[in-house]
């Protein structure tokens, strides 16, 4: 959910920081990547503070999760991913440094709305 340049236009990602280094042309494939797994498994959402954000997913969805944390944090360093068991379901645990609030808002608005969650609770 990255990008290389904060100005972007042509992928609608104007929110992503200059700090990503995703290519440009994988944005637009990373975000629907994250978007499949909202809508497949997102079961809730909670804003913990504004620099926290957790999900609860689906347990089968862990090793697609975990993948995509992954490529995330390779691109864009800011973003922390922790997983936990949550009873039957997976606990996706999102950080993000203070400076970059904006795009984990971003990020929760697209979990949230690939479910139809409406806004994270706040915790």
């Amino acid at each position: 959910m990255c990008s290389s340049d904060a100005n972007t236009s042509t992928t609608g990602l104007d929110w992503v920081p200059a700090s990503c280094t995703l290519p440009t042309a994988e944005q637009p494939i990373r975000v629907a990547e994250f978007d499949h797994l909202f809508s497949a498994s997102a079961q809730g959402a909670e804003r913990i503070d504004p620099t926290t954000l957790r999900l609860t997913l689906a347990a089968d969805a862990e090793t697609q999760a975990r993948d995509l944390a992954g490529r995330e944090t390779s691109c864009c360093s800011f973003f922390g991913f922790d997983f936990s068991p949550a009873g039957d379901a997976l606990a996706m645990t999102v950080t993000v440094p203070a400076a970059h609030v904006a795009v984990l808002d971003a990020f929760a608005a697209r979990a949230t709305g690939a479910v139809g969650l409406g806004a994270p609770v706040a915790g």
